[in-house]
């Protein structure tokens, strides 16, 4: 998780993610305070999307001190306006099939499991689910 926090999020990356035309980017804040965001992006669909509009949901985020308390909620239905306004027939996202408080999340917004696929975090490779939700 180190290696994969040191190399991924590093300030420089993150800026850089913001600067590209296919990432949407939304930010929760309480009291002028970031406590949240979600990255959105476009990206070509994975196997069992075909061709249908879609967009990923990349990350969705809150600061430790605010999980349960709504962050997650407010920006996933941020997301999901912003896909159906973007004209898009699903919203998609990967999640490692070991974080059941993540997968309960999202089955509770309506996504389903419809794939898998490898994902390496610093040197362990993991199995991601691919959840989908239809607008």
């Amino acid at each position: 998780m180190d290696k994969f926090m040191n190399e991924q999020f590093t300030r420089e990356k993150l800026m850089k993610e913001v600067g590209v035309q296919q990432n949407i980017f939304l930010i929760a804040e309480i009291d002028d305070e970031a406590v949240g965001y979600a990255r959105m992006r476009e990206v070509p669909n994975p196997a069992g999307l075909d061709s249908l509009p879609a967009i990923e949901l990349a990350r969705i985020y809150s600061v430790q001190s605010r999980i349960g308390k709504g962050i997650g909620s407010a920006l996933m239905k941020k997301c999901i306006e912003v896909a159906q306004q973007e004209k898009k027939q699903v919203l998609w996202l990967g999640v490692w099939e070991k974080n059941q408080h993540a997968i309960s999340f999202y089955e509770r917004w309506g996504f389903e499991k419809f794939s898998e696929h490898e994902f390496v975090l610093g040197d362990d490779v993991q199995t991601d689910w691919l959840m989908k939700k239809a607008l």
